[in-house]
């Protein structure tokens, strides 16, 4: 996305280019954690006033002539995190929480299930962890975890941080690579145990990058 791109606010539809074919911009939308894109659509004014609105994303359809709200019919709702428009003024950047999968097809994207960022899954785990601490689905081991309470969950940490540092210096890349992915899933689990997550670590590398 170019440096220059802002977030739309409902006052910003005027300076818009509505000047493309029939008054539409393209949207392209993407998951506002994993970063994945999951489809393009386009939106003309009122469409976008509908998003902004309901805070559901509604396109304009070119085949149908009217607008249309994705997931209207499936349930699949794409939930609006963010707008933002690019330094041209005619193109919209869509971050969504999908509710369901996005395509009609059943793949997480309308471009396939492969075309997740490598670290895009993480923000999924992240995600997924959550999900298990509120659910606590019974044969979970990550539902065992939080039922011993954040002390047995602190004490899993240590034990795969001493296990990653060993196999860094005496075993080999296999040995390696799995202790440490050992070591990210127990940190995940003791953040959410703490009600915290992996955008909030985040937050705090961003700030000190800075």
């Amino acid at each position: 996305m170019n440096s220059a791109a802002t977030q739309v606010s409902r006052t910003d539809l005027s300076r818009l280019g509505w000047s493309k074919p029939d008054d539409l911009l393209p949207a392209i939308v993407q998951h506002w954690l994993t970063g994945e894109v999951l489809m393009l659509g386009y939106m003309n004014a009122e469409a976008l006033t509908q998003t902004q609105a309901t805070g559901k994303v509604t396109f304009y359809s070119r085949s149908k002539q009217r607008l249309w709200m994705k997931g209207e019919s499936s349930g699949h709702v794409l939930v609006v995190k963010a707008i933002r428009v690019d330094c041209d003024a005619d193109t919209l950047l869509v971050l969504v929480d999908p509710q369901g999968p996005t395509c009609h097809l059943g793949t997480r994207s309308c471009f396939g299930d492969t075309v997740q960022p490598p670290l895009g899954f993480l923000a999924e785990l992240d995600t997924l962890v959550e999900k298990r601490k509120t659910l606590l689905p019974e044969g979970s081991y990550t539902t065992r975890l939080f039922e011993e309470g954040t002390r047995r969950i602190a004490q899993k940490v240590g034990e795969e941080g001493m296990e990653t540092a060993l196999a860094a210096v005496a075993q080999g890349e296999e040995e390696l690579l799995g202790e440490a992915a050992d070591l990210i899933f127990h940190l995940t689990v003791l953040l959410r145990a703490r009600g915290y997550g992996l955008t909030d670590v985040t937050r705090v590398l961003v700030e000190r990058h800075r």
